[in-house]
């Protein structure tokens, strides 16, 4: 069963429906195609709402999530952790 949920194709991250322990495996399925889905070992303790990586993501790139970017690594993230304020700098409400 999914505990997680992937927007769009070209999302970074995949949202958790559960909180997630480090090391457990989350199952993340996509919205637009719900067969399709992507297995994932958590790095970190993650909780309900918040994400998960789905790849690597070095620091300065941009990350998506519902096919649009949210904001920018502040620090290199690993497929796997946890990816929320301390290592993304959002770009809502015009922060640059």
């Amino acid at each position: 069963m999914p505990r997680g949920l992937i927007h769009s194709e070209s999302d970074d991250v995949c949202v958790v429906t559960t909180d997630v322990q480090k090391g457990e495996e989350v199952l993340c399925a996509y919205l637009e195609k719900p067969a399709s889905h992507v297995m994932l070992k958590s790095l970190d303790d993650i909780p309900l709402g918040h994400k998960i990586a789905l790849r690597d993501i070095k620091a300065g790139e941009k990350v998506l999530k519902y096919g649009r970017v949210i904001g920018i690594a502040t620090k290199d993230v690993m497929k796997g952790q946890h990816v929320h304020v301390h290592n993304l700098r959002s770009l809502r409400w015009g922060r640059r």
